[in-house]
């Protein structure tokens, strides 16, 4: 594979995923652990999943489109009642501190939560049928591979990062609220669309 093309499955992939449920979870998830946690766990998921993705080709895309949709819709219903009606930001911010005291254990309780939720979303998620697409049209399964996890960490980055850092800026109630308010429309949307 030349370089453009591997630099050209890393840019589709990327665009796809920044947009994606999978990067609004590690923004969520990144302002209740630590950033270097979610950067683990959810591209140690990310990876998986493309490994699932290339081995299994485009067997992915024979799973029922409505299955798939009423799961989804009910993932994002559940995070959205979540975050619009758990703990108030005292309670959140006294987690927060706690937190940061508690040992090693938590740390990989976040790896593992990280990981869970990014590889439970990405169950025949559109970035995983493009994998799977690219390695039937191209042969290449390690070059698809290795440029879509690439560009999947990088978002894992951006998403765990970029929450702590909104997370200064914009007061952790509103995060929830938003995130709680965009997992709510992404469900609705997910049924009506049924």
């Amino acid at each position: 594979m030349s370089v453009g093309v591997f630099l050209g499955v890393f840019a589709l992939i990327f665009l796809l995923e920044l947009p994606d449920k999978s990067m609004i979870a590690t923004i969520v998830m990144s302002t209740r652990a630590r950033s270097s946690s979610i950067v683990i766990g959810a591209s140690a998921g990310f990876v998986v999943q493309m490994g699932i993705a290339v081995s299994a080709g485009g067997l992915l895309t024979l799973l029922p489109i409505h299955v798939k949709d009423i799961i989804v819709a009910v993932l994002f219903l559940g995070g959205a009642g979540y975050l619009l009606f758990s703990h108030d930001e005292t309670a959140e911010e006294k987690g927060a501190r706690d937190a940061q005291r508690e040992h090693e254990a938590s740390r990989w309780r976040e790896i593992v939560t990280a990981f869970s939720v990014i590889f439970l979303a990405e169950f025949g998620d559109l970035t995983q049928i493009q994998a799977a697409n690219l390695t039937i049209k191209t042969h290449q399964a390690l070059e698809i591979f290795l440029a879509a996890s690439l560009a999947l960490v990088c978002v894992s980055f951006i998403g765990a990062y970029g929450g702590q850092l909104l997370q200064r800026v914009v007061p952790l109630r509103w995060i929830r609220w938003g995130g709680g308010l965009v997992f709510l429309g992404l469900g609705v949307y997910t049924l009506v669309t049924l």
